[in-house]
């Protein structure tokens, strides 16, 4: 029988990092409910980042009658023999090379996680390519398919964080830095051949999802228990749990619309970073350290459509407080991938 997340199983912390993936990979139940009832298997472009490996051993874990493939260059040593293993199917694969991406199996079910953010400095031509050439290759080739794209919420404006967040219904904004431009390119080129193809999708404009080993939580924890300064001008962030941010992700597969529009996706508060600092330092016995003063506005967006359909996600933000504590407080292992939340230049 497959194990149900609920706020019933919550650990107190995780031994190691096959608990914690392990925890993040089990489904709700409307998981399991919707993606039995969808039709077709699923494919995840893109797997092999931090986010796609607990998300397919999801999908397989919630639906285990279906195939799910995950398709991935799988630079990373190790994520393809261990997304084997759990039985899901992988294929290495560029997804700039259109003959490549014309070969992978046409199923009925498309989750594209695949781009680029940070260190393009010196090579934006590449982040370009991977935030609109692939789109479009992809695009072209899964035309038949649902497909539900990653984007980011750094499309949008910034905003004072007491005014409840940036809706759905605000345009995607040319903002400093390559980045944002080139996604808001993303979400245009779906969307234009989602209107040419009559390709169901969804856009999701997503926060910044942490686990204990990475993102805001992980960062200010460690800056925390080093004595480092911790930042505020940024002062408030939109913080979701990876393992909700997955069910959010494969449940979007039955909510898809022609053409393909966009939803923010996250949780239903935001948090402050200097109360985090506070948190983090009550754990370590430390008085936290701050530089910079709060400033008007920060990047926040109103996910109340997604939880709408879905319920608030089920980790609330007390559980990851204590479990990235917990994590940072041990010396765990870490990604090194900072989520960058703090820079507010644009360029990453």
């Amino acid at each position: 029988m497959t194990e149900i997340l609920t706020p019933a199983i919550f650990p107190e912390a995780f031994r190691d990092v096959d608990h914690l993936e392990d925890f993040m990979s089990i489904p709700t139940q409307g998981v399991i409910d919707d993606l039995n009832a969808l039709d077709g298997d699923i494919i995840i472009l893109g797997v092999g980042g931090k986010i796609g490996v607990t998300m397919a051993r999801m999908a397989k874990k919630a639906a285990p009658d279906k195939r799910v493939i995950g398709v991935s260059r799988f630079s990373e040593a190790g994520v393809q023999e261990r997304l084997n293993a759990w039985g899901i199917e992988t294929i290495a694969c560029d997804l700039l090379d259109r003959d490549a991406v014309n070969a992978l199996p046409k199923v009925k079910n498309v989750i594209y996680m695949a781009g680029l953010k940070f260190d393009s400095s010196g090579r934006e031509d590449f982040l370009w390519a991977m935030n609109t050439l692939a789109p479009q290759i992809t695009a072209e080739a899964f035309k038949d398919s649902r497909i539900v794209s990653f984007s980011t919420i750094h499309v949008y404006p910034w905003s004072n964080p007491l005014h409840g967040g940036v809706t759905e219904s605000s345009p995607p904004l040319a903002r400093p830095g390559e980045y944002a431009n080139s996604v808001v390119g993303r979400e245009r080129t779906f969307q234009y051949f989602s209107r040419l193809h009559n390709t169901p999708g969804r856009i999701m404009r997503f926060v910044y999802a942490i686990d204990p080993r990475y993102g805001v939580m992980q960062e200010v924890a460690a800056w925390v228990k080093a004595g480092q300064p911790v930042p505020v001008a940024t002062s408030h962030a939109d913080i979701m749990w990876q393992g909700d941010a997955n069910a959010q992700f494969l449940r979007m597969l039955n909510h898809c619309e022609t053409p393909a529009s966009p939803i923010n996706v996250g949780g239903p508060e935001t948090v402050s970073i200097r109360y985090l600092a506070h948190r983090f330092g009550e754990a370590f016995g430390v008085e936290p350290v701050f530089e910079e003063q709060e400033q008007d506005t920060c990047l926040m967006v109103n996910c109340d459509k997604a939880n709408g359909m879905f319920g608030n996600p089920v980790v609330p933000m007390d559980a990851m407080i204590k479990w990235v504590a917990d994590w940072v407080k041990n010396d765990n292992p870490i990604h090194g991938k900072p989520s960058k939340f703090n820079v507010r230049s644009g360029e990453f």
